[in-house]
Order: C-alpha cells, then sequence, then structure tokens
C-alpha cells in the first residue's frame, strides 16, 4: 500500500468521524436522547473537588440498540 492510498484512507475515516461527531450534536439536543444519562443505574459519585460519572445502564441500553439495528441491516445486506 502506498502513502496516497494511505492518506485517502485516513481522510475518509476522518470525514466519517466528523459527520459521527455532527450527527451526535444534533441526537444531543433531541429530548429523547438529552435525558439519557439520568437513567436509574447509572452511577454518580460526588465529593468535594472529586466527581465520577459512570453510565452503566444508558451503555447497556445504547448497546442493545445498536446491536438491533446492525443485526437488522445485516440481515438485509445478506438477503
Amino acid at each position: 500500500m502506498d502513502l496516497q492510498s494511505i492518506g485517502r484512507v485516513m481522510v475518509v475515516i476522518g470525514i466519517g468521524i466528523a459527520l459521527l461527531g455532527g450527527l451526535l450534536l444534533v441526537l444531543s439536543r433531541l429530548p429523547i436522547f438529552s435525558n439519557l444519562s439520568n437513567l436509574p443505574g447509572d452511577i454518580r459519585v460526588q465529593g468535594q473537588g472529586f466527581s465520577c460519572f459512570v453510565p452503566v445502564v444508558s451503555m447497556i441500553l445504547i448497546s442493545v440498540i445498536l446491536t438491533v439495528i446492525l443485526n437488522i441491516i445485516i440481515r438485509i445486506i445478506n438477503r
């Protein structure tokens, strides 16, 4: 693989990451996604000069939704 093709791949990956970031910015303004970090089961620890947030339930929910979506897409492609 020469440097020109590596450069093209990196540009495509960069554009993909930028588009994903823009999509996340738009989705974060929707009320459904803005309350995602307030689910019961998400761990929030706050102390004096210290805070830690572990979104356990939110990540499980996102993982299940993405798994279902990707399985549907893969089944459609493999027909």
